[in-house]
């Protein structure tokens, strides 16, 4: 309705409404203990499916100023911390920027900024532009840390800073570091290896949802339709990827799924028309075709 329909903005707040009270909304804030968590016992090492609950629930619309989002996103402020590192709070982030930028784009998207953990992204952009997860000592003990930064951790990072300055942090120095990871992916024709032009990993071209930490072409792209980023000649072949993914029957299918999981099964039929796969690439489109005109 928002992105493709252009409904009223009153016809889609009244819309948007149902997500806390109906289908998979629903069924994921049922999940939350009162701990703030979203895994069962034993099943949220690292507090990652909470992580990834969060960041569907985010994807899925649910109004931050609602009742049931703030008696959400309060249980996770004042209950969840990680154990291992003194019990810092979950909002605070970890260690991996990978990981830290879901937690920013999360906490930013249901009005608990961090400015400390935006900071720290910050900081930690390698040369090239990018992030990666794999630049840190702590993380690399056996080998030197890389300093050539990741798709994965680079998109983790931008979708986290972007949502850092919708709620209203906005500074030079975010919009700075978002622009050169913007130009790392762009300069990299979206998926191939700056050196030696070839496709970095082939799974890139196949599309799945949820993507959880995983770089994919239609991922990037839509980062640029939501950053603003006016298409180029640049993502001209990406875009051509994504127009031959779809089917004969209009849809694009869920070309694969990855095996991290949330507690809500949303579409798990590899090969079927994929509700996420299709909005996202027919929103992709109309920004390139916008762009090009």
């Amino acid at each position: 309705m928002r992105d493709l329909t252009r409904e009223a903005a009153g016809a889609i707040a009244a819309e948007r409404a149902r997500v806390a009270g109906e289908g998979w909304g629903a069924l994921l804030l049922a999940l939350q203990s009162p701990a703030g968590n979203f895994g069962g016992q034993g099943e949220d090492r690292g507090l990652l499916v909470t992580l990834y609950t969060l960041v569907a629930l985010k994807d899925l619309g649910l109004d931050p100023d609602g009742k049931q989002a703030r008696k959400m996103i309060e249980r996770v402020d004042r209950r969840l911390v990680f154990q291992p590192l003194r019990n810092r709070p979950f909002l605070h982030g970890e260690t991996e920027p990978c990981i830290n930028g879901r937690i920013l784009g999360v906490g930013s998207y249901f009005k608990r900024p961090n400015d400390g953990l935006a900071e720290r992204l910050l900081g930690e952009q390698l040369e090239d532009g990018g992030w990666n997860c794999e630049a840190w000592p702590h993380l690399s003990a056996k080998r030197p840390p890389s300093r050539r930064s990741s798709f994965h951790t680079t998109i983790c990072v931008l979708e986290g800073l972007l949502e850092y300055e919708r709620s209203g942090r906005k500074s030079a120095a975010v919009r700075r570091a978002r622009k050169r990871g913007e130009k790392y992916l762009l300069e990299r024709g979206m998926f191939r290896s700056l050196r030696s032009g070839e496709v970095i990993d082939k799974r890139w071209l196949r599309f799945a949802y949820p993507t959880f930490w995983h770089y994919d072409v239609l991922r990037g792209l839509d980062y640029l339709r939501e950053a603003g980023v006016k298409a180029d000649e640049r993502v001209r072949e990406a875009i051509e990827i994504v127009m031959k993914r779809r089917h004969q029957n209009g849809r694009w299918p869920l070309n694969l799924l990855h095996r991290e999981r949330i507690q809500v099964e949303m579409e798990t039929l590899v090969g079927a028309a994929s509700r996420w796969n299709t909005l996202r690439a027919l929103r992709v489109l109309r920004w390139y075709h916008k762009s090009a005109r």
